[in-house]
């Protein structure tokens, strides 16, 4: 069963928690970040992303980039920016987006129940974007960013986060991209106990997002076994931090394609191939975003088209039949030649936030063929972790995105 357990928290003082929340470090590149950190110079982004205290013939990785993040982190608590709290405590954290909420509680996980397999993973990671939250989660000794986790709904949970919900919130702002975000602190001994026992009778957590940061943090977690070979497993290194959500409350949105050529094929071969495993209808010029699993838009010489998949190619492997298996497995490996979408730089991945005409837009730009995607279902994914698969890479895109900054858990002892 899931072990999750309320921490000590350093948190943002009240007055400035709406400059200091800042989106997670890698929706960003480096020219991008320094814009962010010159216009608000608390946005938490200046700790999570240090190589914008730098010019830019500094590396994003020398020494010196997470030198700077660790002495920020420790500046910004002594004048105040940052307060500790003094007892360990559950938090509540609500996002509000187009008038849709979701409300999870934010506490740590163990590094065990990832080691284990209670925690259930959907993606692999890549060594080199671990070493760098590796890097910068050892020298600041601190978890700066929440792992996004999901759960299958609980009514127990979910009755206690609605009493929580109706006192005064801690924190109450709305950022600049209009989601409106909500804190309240647990610390009551009753509802920490009932809280911690709920947890202890979910059998599985999943991770939504955040797969290289769990990874990451786990890693450091057994590097300090290793250098404190007496440890009990109570320290703090032992857990990482999470935001934990009922599933009935997530949306996933679409993680759309675009390819950069047809692979050698004129408009009218690559039809006739499509043709081969989908029905294939020119829409027109409005865009096409598809109504159900198993339907995919394309948008290729200023036109949309739909494709629905023939039911001979269906499948009820967990992974095979996700639609973004389908695409790729029958459409851009076999017909475009994109063999690795992890490495072939022909095709990009575009967030469904930014909407059907970015698509348009890089067809006109870089592109030249757009595919937009029946979103994967949170089931989908429970589905897959739980056989122990793995998704095709870009399969999710959770919205809205937690911030970074609002809850910081120290790896040592406050």
């Amino acid at each position: 069963m899931a072990i999750v357990k309320p921490f000590q928290c350093v948190r943002p003082a009240e007055s400035c928690a709406h400059l200091v929340a800042a989106l997670p470090y890698d929706v960003y590149n480096r020219k991008e970040a320094c814009e962010v950190t010159a216009l608000n110079p608390k946005s938490f982004l200046n700790i999570d992303r240090p190589e914008t205290q730098f010019s830019s013939d500094v590396d994003t990785y020398d020494d010196r980039v997470y030198e700077k993040a660790a002495q920020m982190l420790q500046d910004w608590i002594k004048e105040g920016t940052f307060v500790s709290d003094s007892n360990e405590a559950y938090y509540i954290y609500e996002l509000i987006m187009d008038g849709r909420g979701q409300t999870g509680i934010v506490a740590c996980s163990s590094i065990d129940d990832y080691a284990e397999g209670i925690i259930k993973k959907h993606e692999n990671t890549r060594e080199e974007k671990e070493q760098d939250r590796i890097r910068h989660v050892d020298r600041t000794d601190a978890q700066t960013g929440p792992i996004f986790l999901a759960y299958r709904s609980k009514q127990i949970i979910n009755e206690i986060v609605t009493d929580v919900t109706k006192k005064k919130a801690l924190y109450d702002f709305t950022a600049d991209d209009g989601i409106s975000h909500k804190v309240w602190k647990v610390e009551d001994s009753e509802t920490v106990n009932r809280l911690e026992e709920a947890f202890s009778s979910v059998p599985a957590t999943y991770i939504a997002d955040g797969h290289h940061r769990v990874a990451s943090a786990v890693k450091v977690g057994f590097k300090r076994r290793e250098e404190n070979p007496d440890y009990t497993g109570k320290e703090p290194f032992n857990f990482f931090l999470s935001v934990l959500f009922p599933d009935d409350q997530l949306m996933i949105m679409p993680y759309n394609r675009v390819v950069k050529d047809l692979n050698g094929l004129s408009k009218e071969e690559f039809l006739n191939k499509a043709e081969e495993v989908f029905l294939v209808k020119e829409v027109g010029a409005e865009p096409y975003s598809p109504e159900r699993k198993g339907t995919f838009g394309m948008y290729l010489n200023d036109t949309w088209y739909s494709l629905t998949l023939k039911e001979s190619f269906t499948s009820n492997d967990p992974v095979k039949g996700l639609d973004v298996s389908i695409l790729q497995d029958h459409l851009l490996d076999p017909v475009l030649g994109v063999k690795d979408p992890r490495t072939d730089n022909r095709i990009d991945f575009i967030g469904g936030i930014r909407g059907l005409k970015e698509l348009e837009k890089r067809c006109k730009e870089d592109m030249e063929v757009a595919f937009s995607m029946y979103p994967t279902s949170i089931e989908e994914l429970f589905l897959v972790a739980d056989a122990g698969l793995l998704m095709p890479p870009k399969s999710t895109w959770f919205e809205p995105k937690l911030r970074s900054g609002l809850f910081i858990h120290p790896l040592s002892a406050i």
